[in-house]
């Protein structure tokens, strides 16, 4: 974002000439004006009653939730397949939407390797049919407004808004869990690992597959 105000303002300063000192001033304040901005925005903390995160080697919390088709799903649905149980933020976000597509661009990667993808938000089942139709989902979107399953993974989050208003949402974490049903890795998908997730859990699959032989 700094790096882009910085080049719009060197192209304006060369159209209309301005002195290299009136354009380093500028820089300056825009910079000022983005860190006050990114400082300002609101951090999700997480929500009260949630359980601990599972770590690896633990069993997978059980799961029973309906999808964007009003199905329910369930974890011991899968076993016998490695299960990729992502959570995330809101339907139709820039980032939860770039995320489910690489998943989606991905999924005949993840079926020969014998996986599942499944995604879990606190929005209801239309709201994930929507989401899911809009960008042609090919795995099932789990709906949880109780908040049951986000707290037995330990990601339910809020939002403290500055209107003194809250929002509820499951924070971005990705658990690997394989045919047995145990969690086999963690992932606190921050915001700079968001852009080759997808890509990173399928080559860890592949390694815990030759790991076992």
């Amino acid at each position: 974002m700094i790096n882009r105000f910085t080049q719009g303002v060197a192209m304006f300063s060369r159209s209309i000439r301005i002195s290299p000192l009136h354009a380093f001033i500028s820089i300056a304040i825009l910079t000022l004006v983005a860190f006050a901005v990114y400082a300002a925005a609101p951090v999700p903390v997480p929500a009260e009653g949630n359980s601990p995160k599972p770590v690896a080697g633990e069993v997978a919390p059980a799961i029973e939730l309906p999808d964007q088709s009003g199905k329910t799903q369930k974890l011991a649905d899968y076993k016998g397949k490695w299960v990729v149980l992502y959570f995330y933020p809101k339907d139709q976000t820039p980032g939860c939407t770039t995320q489910a597509c690489e998943f989606r661009d991905d999924i005949f990667a993840f079926r020969k390797a014998n996986a599942q993808i499944l995604g879990v938000s606190v929005d209801d089942a239309a709201s994930h049919k929507e989401f899911a139709e809009k960008h042609g989902l090919p795995f099932p979107l789990l709906a949880d407004p109780t908040y049951v399953t986000a707290k037995r993974y330990g990601v339910l989050s809020k939002f403290n808004l500055p209107d003194g208003k809250s929002m509820t949402i499951a924070s971005r974490d990705t658990f690997l869990i394989d045919p047995n049903g145990k969690v086999v890795k963690h992932y606190d998908v921050t915001p700079d690992k968001l852009a080759g997730h997808s890509k990173e859990v399928l080559a860890d699959i592949e390694n815990f597959k030759a790991a076992k032989g």
